[in-house]
């Protein structure tokens, strides 16, 4: 049965920008309560007055999710402000680009800390008050590369990896405890038009870009409230998604090789770039829409060609091991 959103409390973090943005304009839309945390207060702001011009109810918390003691003071000013936490998602997300061996240790963890850290601190924070109601749904925003990997981002990949798997452990905790009314639902998009790469740091030496195809941040805002509505385990989002991560399931060994050269052409462009530590620690004052501007694709169409250099392979393989018996 689908859960009602007008007046369900919402709390959203990462709500800056990109996904986060167009996810609480989404919720507002549908008549939920919403709960904007982000670290850059005045872009909270602005996106409470369109969330109120909407007809909605908002609360600015400013937030940095590696500091689990204000993710914990998140929680308890949504509860104090509106009495329950409905849907709680966990969004905010960093990047970086580099060699595994050209990227700071110390970027390494930030990025861990954001991406996973500051996850399991949205977790800490929401499941003893879904517990106390007896019901709520816990989204985690993570990634296609969570089961499709790439080069260059090894932090992130290694964070949208173990989002993935944090996400299944919770779940199976829930099941023994009976909570059926208490949801943890997985979000995997394909590449998004955020500033999600602009805000990116960079030891590359190159610039960056979207992967194409580009899919709009909206297409996924519209699947998290589609989880909030109807619960489910993981659901991938956009142009992609499917092939990519059906390509790494069936042909892992090619799709490494495939992908590492399409995103090393598409992901990287042959301009050169300052090296950058972006967003990591200190928010950036611009860059607080919910695009990018990557909408118009380069006509490479990257993860189109990873999925078909992959299928070369992985289908005939397939074949060889559904008649030899190997695969049953």
């Amino acid at each position: 049965m689908a859960k009602r959103l007008k007046d369900s409390v919402v709390v959203i973090t990462g709500a800056s920008s990109g996904i986060g943005r167009a996810a609480a304009l989404e919720f507002a839309d549908e008549g939920a309560v919403v709960v904007l945390a982000a670290r850059r207060e005045s872009a909270l702001e602005e996106l409470a007055r369109e969330c109120e011009s909407l007809g909605a109810r908002s609360l600015v918390v400013p937030t940095d999710v590696t500091d689990e003691g204000a993710v914990q003071h998140l929680a308890r000013q949504a509860v104090e402000t509106f009495g329950r936490i409905d849907v709680w998602v966990n969004n905010a997300a960093v990047t970086a680009f580099g060699r595994f061996e050209e990227t700071p240790p110390d970027v390494f963890r930030r990025v861990l800390e954001t991406n996973l850290f500051g996850y399991v601190h949205g977790a800490r924070a929401v499941l003893p008050v879904f517990r106390e109601q007896g019901s709520g749904v816990l989204i985690l925003n993570d990634s296609v590369v969570g089961a499709a990997p790439q080069p260059y981002t090894a932090a992130y990949v290694t964070s949208k990896y173990a989002i993935r798997g944090f996400a299944e452990c919770l779940r199976m905790e829930l099941s023994l405890d009976e909570a059926p009314d208490i949801h943890v639902c997985t979000v995997m998009p394909a590449s998004i038009d955020t500033p999600l790469f602009q805000q990116a740091a960079n030891f590359t030496g190159r610039q960056v870009k979207a992967l194409d195809p580009v899919n709009p941040a909206e297409k996924v805002a519209e699947a998290i409230v589609s989880l909030a509505e109807r619960p489910r385990r993981e659901l991938l989002v956009g142009r992609g998604a499917r092939m990519l991560t059906a390509q790494h399931a069936m042909a892992p060994g090619m799709y490494e090789k495939a992908a590492a050269r399409q995103i090393d052409r598409d992901h990287l462009q042959d301009r050169p770039a300052d090296r950058t530590w972006g967003n990591l620690w200190d928010p950036m004052p611009e860059y607080t829409e919910v695009s990018g501007g990557w909408g118009e694709p380069s006509g490479n169409g990257a993860l189109a060609k990873v999925a078909l250099a992959a299928a070369v392979v992985a289908v005939p393989a397939l074949l060889w091991s559904w008649r030899t018996g190997r695969l049953t």
